[in-house]
């Protein structure tokens, strides 16, 4: 059952330096200090709720209806966790970045010794993930 729409403008560019610098710092406190609270487990649950994901975005100080929540906030976070310091890691971003994700994920993989049968399924897992967006934006102009 639809509940609701929200419109969100495409903006072009990317988030300012200054503001990105406080929002990595921001996310960084806000992640060690959650994992140190709940664990790593528990931090990666909210992460992939939606709300939580745009009530962080928020927090951190991004635009709540700003296209590129996502790319930046996850961005920021990639900056501030340590790779392997509570088991997790981001890989991919924006733009030119985003390519570079199957190379990330495989040499992460190795950094926290997983199969490569696993690391494989989360590379099929991060194209499958990218081809959403361009397929939606598809879809929405067709309507």
């Amino acid at each position: 059952m639809k509940t609701g729409a929200a419109t969100l403008p495409l903006h072009g560019g990317s988030a300012p330096a200054w503001l990105f610098s406080r929002m990595r710092q921001l996310a960084g406190e806000i992640a060690e200090v959650m994992i140190d609270e709940s664990g790593s487990a528990e931090f990666l649950r909210r992460l992939s709720d939606p709300n939580w994901f745009q009530a962080l975005s928020c927090v951190l100080g991004f635009d709540w209806h700003s296209s590129g929540t996502t790319t930046v906030t996850t961005g920021a976070l990639k900056m501030a966790l340590k790779p392997g310091r509570h088991g997790l890691a981001v890989a991919g971003g924006k733009g030119k970045t985003s390519t570079r994700a199957p190379e990330e994920i495989r040499r992460l993989s190795a950094a926290f010794s997983l199969t490569s049968s696993r690391s494989e399924q989360l590379v099929r897992a991060s194209r499958m993930s990218a081809k959403v967006d361009p397929t939606f934006r598809t879809l929405r102009r067709r309507i």
